[in-house]
């Protein structure tokens, strides 16, 4: 046990030292190459920090741990929402593109929608079992492949206003170099925390179902807690916040994509709760983007996030 904890601690030092590497080396590259941080933050960072999510997924749905891999998907999109625009918002009002609040955001809610409607068979088309069938996936993937098309279309946007003046500029391959050492630190970092984490759960009886909303999806959303704080830190907001909406459109589509293309998952309709928070809280983020300061998630409103995140896991420790 004291093993385990010790290796937890160094996963942890690990994650947020990759963190800094991956945030500098995109900024950097977003600079070099007069691309918007929002793009970067939607792409680049995204997908290196939703690697952890990827890799437990697809493992827990190879061994038959469905709940585990619907699970850490959508608690770890809530986790992002909730627990990482909260911290990030407290460190640093994150003020965002116009884009970022009329499409990005809404697209993110969309892609949850799309979910809910794929996996509960029962209730939409009549069927006698709610699964993400490979069909399903392939929409998924599809709807992903739009995503991305936009986002290309934004890379031709000159940097915003909103990118931060004094961020260090790198060589073009010390930038990808350092984009690349975050990735694999951030990869190996979250391993070693998940890994430790649920060993310690295992030790004191928590149900599989608990440890994929909860240490799962934190664990794997360790690079995201950990690339947004610092961007936030670094008053880059738009990665702080491109990162958490990147990483949850890439969640939802791809890496549950992928997935049901691997081996179809039976749903259990007691996800569908959390698939209603993560909606929630999409639709009081939009609306917290657009009140008082407009674009802007204040301290208050970040702070109010972060209060539900904690009242969201209270109420499922005391469901178990």
């Amino acid at each position: 046990m004291l093993l385990a904890v010790l290796l937890l601690l160094i996963g942890f030092v690990i994650l947020i030292k990759g963190a800094d590497f991956l945030v500098g080396g995109a900024s950097s590259m977003a600079k070099k190459l007069n691309i918007s941080s929002i793009a970067i933050g939607l792409t680049i960072v995204s997908f290196g920090t939703s690697a952890p999510e990827m890799l437990v997924s697809v493992t827990s749905s190879l061994k038959g741990y469905n709940l585990a891999a619907f699970g850490n998907v959508i608690g770890s999109n809530n986790f992002n929402l909730l627990f990482i625009l909260g911290v990030a918002g407290i460190i640093y009002p994150l003020v965002v593109l116009r884009n970022t609040v009329r499409y990005e955001v809404p697209l993110s809610l969309l892609a949850g929608l799309i979910l809910y409607l794929l996996v509960n068979d029962v209730t939409f088309r009549g069927a006698e079992s709610n699964l993400l069938s490979r069909f399903d996936s392939f929409i998924l993937l599809a709807f992903f492949g739009l995503f991305m098309l936009y986002v290309y279309r934004t890379m031709s946007q000159s940097v915003d206003s909103n990118q931060n003046d004094s961020i260090k500029l790198y060589t073009t391959s010390v930038s990808i170099g350092l984009v690349l050492l975050g990735m694999a630190m951030l990869v190996g970092g979250g391993t070693l925390v998940v890994d430790n984490a649920i060993f310690i759960a295992e030790e004191y009886g928590i149900s599989k179902k608990l440890i994929g909303l909860t240490i799962l999806a934190v664990g794997t959303s360790l690079p995201e807690l950990a690339t947004s704080a610092v961007a936030a830190y670094k008053k880059n907001t738009d990665i702080a916040i491109g990162n958490v909406i990147g990483s949850n459109i890439f969640n939802l589509l791809f890496i549950l994509g992928i997935n049901g293309l691997i081996r179809p998952l039976p749903y259990d309709t007691v996800m569908n709760f959390d698939i209603y928070i993560y909606g929630a809280a999409t639709v009081a983020l939009i609306i917290f983007m657009f009140t008082l300061n407009t674009r802007k998630l204040d301290r208050w409103e970040a702070f109010l996030l972060l209060i539900s995140y904690f009242a969201y896991t209270i109420f499922l420790i005391g469901m178990e």
